[in-house]
């Protein structure tokens, strides 16, 4: 019987770019909320969520994935609802992230906060999917854990530069770079999003079959399993193929006239899903405290600048969704290394918002030693994504760019 062992061809170096990009609209997105004046925070988040979590991915779906709407019908509910709560979860960490920065400012709190997604949203994903040998049985997946362990150790001494700034400033010159600043408040409140916005990594890394049908039809029939014996199911039929990168078996179909999604666009029908979920808690809540504090009038409040208000609020939320865009795009072009894009995302998101807290001013006044924490730790971050990049590049070098290769059985 002959199958195909279905390959996709990698470009490490562009994946590792498109991270880095993504990581750079995670750090810098907040600065559209400092030209937001006279609302409450409930209101410009809002409006950050409509934009972000729910009309930039359903533009961008129907843009880049002629058959989205037909192949998320076509994928079972148990999926759908996993990402979908995956979302959610990340949705309830990303409401306490804006705080973490209220509190801690940009710095420290995506460090600390930034620190904790990152290592859960890397090494959780294939535990749950049975594959957390895939993260050191070759070369190249035992150079790309090298990367994630050196992000890790960047984002602790960016961490540890971050709690020496705080013994270190008065209580008013942190005040004058951070507002409200709070460290007790600002640490738990990192902690609890850290760990909650790794939700955004489960339910991007678990639409498996909705990403195969939008890429190879709605009609596609898909199972789990190893590349050594396929399901009875699929066993005999015309077509068999076994994608190496996510693991799974299936025969491709197309519905009659389905145009199909190409492979760097096929995670984005999953991520109208997740961010659906991330939408559904950001709008309640805010809903609620609308109603709550009395501040639904924001949206009309003429003593206000409104336009500009809405322009603002609306482009945080669509550079915010833009890092996540570059998850699910640049993952097309690592392959089985998608994982590390997690670590990568998360390392460029610290690293541009630390050096965008010195612009700032939040480490103005702090001793060699706090600033010589802060420069080693950005250095190893800086390099964590040379790591990561490398071990792509060792990937790619020893299996074949071809799309498929023929397997006899």
């Amino acid at each position: 019987m002959n199958m195909l062992l279905a390959e996709t061809a990698t470009n490490p170096a562009l994946g590792v770019t498109i991270f880095t990009l993504g990581g750079l609209a995670g750090a810098i997105f907040y600065l559209a909320f400092k030209m937001v004046k006279g609302w409450a925070w409930e209101s410009y988040w809002m409006i950050y969520a409509i934009a972000g979590l729910l009309v930039l991915p359903m533009v961008l779906a129907l843009a880049t994935s002629p058959n989205a709407c037909t192949a998320l019908r076509s994928t079972p509910p148990k999926e759908l609802l996993y990402c979908y709560l995956c979302g959610a979860m990340w949705g309830v960490g990303g409401i306490t992230w804006g705080l973490m920065i209220r509190y801690l400012g940009v710095g420290l709190g995506l460090a600390i906060g930034g620190g904790l997604c990152s290592a859960a949203g890397t090494l959780v994903p294939p535990i749950l999917k049975g594959t957390f040998t895939d993260l050191y049985n070759t070369p190249a997946a035992q150079m790309s854990l090298v990367g994630v362990v050196v992000s890790l150790l960047g984002i602790i001494l960016v961490g540890m530069a971050g709690m020496s700034k705080e013994g270190e400033l008065p209580a008013e010159q942190k005040k004058k770079a951070v507002a409200e600043y709070d460290f007790k408040k600002g640490i738990l409140v990192a902690i609890f999003s850290g760990l909650m916005s790794s939700g955004m990594s489960f339910g991007l890394q678990g639409g498996v079959i909705a990403e195969m049908k939008a890429h190879h039809g709605s009609e596609t029939r898909v199972e789990n399993g190893d590349a050594s014996t396929p399901p009875t199911s699929l066993a005999g039929l015309s077509g068999l193929q076994y994608e190496k990168d996510k693991k799974v078996w299936f025969v491709p179909k197309a519905a009659a006239n389905e145009k199909l999604t190409s492979s760097t666009w096929q995670g984005i029908p999953v991520l109208v899903v997740v961010l659906l979920g991330g939408f559904t808690v950001n709008c309640l809540l805010c809903l609620f405290l609308n109603f709550k504090n009395g501040t639904f009038g924001d949206y009309t409040r003429s003593q206000t600048p409104l336009l500009t208000n809405l322009i603002f609020a609306a482009l945080a939320g669509i550079i915010w969704c833009c890092q996540f865009i570059a998850f699910k795009t640049g993952g097309a072009a690592m392959g089985s290394l998608d994982y590390i894009g997690w670590a990568v995302l998360m390392a460029a998101a610290i690293l541009f918002s630390s050096l965008l807290g010195l612009m700032l001013g939040e480490w103005k006044g702090t001793s060699n030693r706090t600033r010589g924490l802060l420069v080693l730790g950005l250095l190893l971050l800086f390099a964590s994504a040379g790591i990561a990049g490398y071990s792509g590049s060792l990937k790619k070098d020893k299996e074949p760019a071809a799309q498929a290769a023929v397997i006899q059985k």
